[in-house]
């Protein structure tokens, strides 16, 4: 198992309504366009993984990306694909279908923006909200 952290945070115009795709920006704003973006202000972007996730991902393995704030957490399950070029410099981008661009870090997921716990989407709406994204690539 290969674990990466990010530490992230809400803001007031999260919706997290998206039916095909979520995502984690660096960037500190977030516009009420912006229904797939489910927190901001992260601390890594795809081109700051690690070489050994980055491969991990690139083999195609399973990931879990579990998203915790406070005593809640949500699981979301997806893959890796060695299409994928993890290279964006503000955000990742984890879709349902399997579609990728530079900006994607996962395919094939079994959820999207609008299937996130709705208690988290609730404090991610709070600025002062600290979400942990752990991504979490398995051996198998």
């Amino acid at each position: 198992m290969i674990k990466e952290v990010i530490r992230c945070k809400g803001h007031r115009n999260v919706k997290a309504t998206h039916r095909s795709t979520f995502e984690i920006t660096k960037e500190d704003y977030l516009t009420e366009r912006g229904d797939c973006i489910i927190c901001v202000s992260a601390d890594k972007a795809l081109q700051d993984l690690s070489q050994e996730v980055k491969r991990a991902i690139r083999a195609g393995k399973r990931i879990r990306i579990l998203i915790r704030v406070g005593d809640l957490v949500d699981e979301v399950i997806a893959y890796g694909d060695p299409r994928l070029s993890l290279e964006s410099e503000t955000s990742m981008v984890i879709r349902k279908s399997d579609w990728v661009d530079g900006r994607t870090l996962a395919i094939k997921a079994n959820k999207a923006a609008k299937d996130i716990d709705r208690k988290i989407v609730e404090r991610l709406r709070d600025p002062n909200t600290t979400a942990i994204i752990e991504i979490i690539v398995d051996d198998e």
